[in-house]
């Protein structure tokens, strides 16, 4: 369909509506397990920090190998709803599947499944967004997606807690599955007829209905962008550094209470995603005010804060309250690093490619994260664990700072490339 500006407005309205419940009830299935896997494999099959780390590793590490090729079919595919559907359908029955065959290497399998899936929906959501509402108010649609992403993750957690508490801890598989049906039907409720699926990937401006089409760039712009190049090196530390601190959480408080171990981690990621929503409203209102770089470096400071804090007490109050801050860092981050990609990649047609390549980074950060820290439980215990993880963020903190141009939006440090011609297309 040509140009977002030729949507009626009823169609216009129904899409945004539609990506509300999307972000709502997708938040706890595009992460499978999540942390949950953690507190289960701890609780319920008994295994030490280092084994659970590494299966954490392994599965990651399949969802990094599947990351870009799945931006770049993001960016090509006119069928990113039924994609998505498709992707809800595979980490619901790997994640389902683990209760019944919990030996290493079926755990390990089922879990590289459900990620390698689970990273179709960050992009598709994105370009989704891009491709209803345009470049000119991406940003508060990104805003709005992290804001109802954060308030279904909350209220998920909640319920859990709770449940967790009645039933145990296998309760979480059931909450996917009842989440999974509900992201299905939201995702077929967006109107295929509201989704400019070029200017989903980045191709032209919802303005530039009566413009002749660019073709995309080559796919060399990934290597020649330097601002993007920086910022994706920066996000593999953030992940790094962020991604263990959670899961490391829940072990800590599964150790002092076995029964309560689920219903306190459940209060964890509710205390930080009820901080997430007005975070994330705060950027999608004014990070193009205020300045992408100074937001994302708000984003890298908090991690050291919460790490050192972390040591400090192993009281279960205390655990929770610190975990009020991952709020701040990840709410700035989820909201943040799609917008910054936007408008590196603006008329380029590579912007799922983009996103891919920098949540590629993202998943080796983590994947690298949580094998990190398992190790460093085992050899030196918990706070040497949070120390060795906030120092890897005070490290990406000084590398944007110095390294990535500009202090304001995005647009004022844009890769200067002249718009593609049909030759140029790769």
């Amino acid at each position: 369909m040509p140009g977002g500006a030729s949507i009626p407005n009823a169609e216009t309205s129904r899409a945004n509506r539609a990506l509300d419940a999307v972000n709502f009830f997708l938040a706890d299935v595009r992460d499978g397990l999540g942390p949950y896997l953690a507190v289960y494999l701890l609780t319920e099959q008994h295994w030490d920090e280092a084994r659970i780390g590494l299966v954490m590793s392994i599965a990651a590490l399949a969802g990094i190998v599947a990351q870009t090729p799945a931006g770049a079919l993001v960016d090509a595919t006119q069928q990113k709803r039924l994609l998505m559907v498709g992707a809800a359908i595979v980490v619901t029955a790997a994640s389902l599947l683990l209760p019944l065959f919990p030996a290493f290497g079926l755990v390990a399998i089922s879990q590289g499944i459900a990620h390698a899936a689970g990273v179709i929906f960050p992009p598709a959501t994105a370009a989704i967004a891009l491709g209803v509402v345009g470049h000119r108010a991406f940003t508060r649609r990104i805003g709005r997606n992290e804001t109802f992403n954060h308030a279904g993750n909350a209220v998920s957690a909640l319920i859990a807690a709770g449940a967790a508490y009645l039933f145990g801890p296998v309760v979480v598989f059931v909450l996917l599955a009842v989440q999974s049906v509900a992201s299905i039907a939201s995702i077929l409720a967006i109107p295929e007829a509201a989704i400019d699926h070029d200017l989903a990937r980045g191709l032209h401006d919802a303005e530039d209905v009566e413009a002749d089409r660019d073709q995309p760039s080559g796919i060399g712009i990934l290597l020649t962008c330097r601002p993007l190049l920086v910022f994706t090196l920066c996000v593999l530390l953030f992940h790094l550094s962020n991604a263990a601190m959670l899961p490391l959480v829940g072990q800590k408080l599964a150790l002092q209470d076995r029964n309560m171990g689920t219903s306190l981690m459940s209060a964890c990621i509710a205390a930080a995603q009820l901080v997430m929503v007005p975070v994330a409203m705060l950027v999608g209102a004014r990070a193009d005010r205020w300045g992408h770089k100074r937001f994302f470096l708000a984003a890298l400071a908090i991690l050291p804060i919460r790490g050192a804090l972390y040591t400090f007490s192993d009281n279960p109050a205390w655990l929770v309250g610190v975990q009020l801050l991952d709020g701040v860092g990840a709410g700035i981050f989820g909201a943040i690093y799609p917008v910054i990609v936007a408008d590196l990649m603006r008329n380029t047609g590579r912007f799922n490619v983009a996103q891919g390549v920098v949540i590629t980074a993202l998943g080796i950060g983590a994947a690298l994260s949580t094998t990190l820290a398992g190790f460093v439980v085992v050899k030196a215990g918990y706070s040497a664990a949070f120390l060795t993880l906030g120092a890897i963020a005070a490290i990406g903190f000084i590398v944007f700072l110095l390294a990535f141009p500009g202090a304001g939006p995005a647009s004022q440090f844009r890769s200067p490339l002249p718009r593609r011609s049909k030759v140029a297309a790769g």
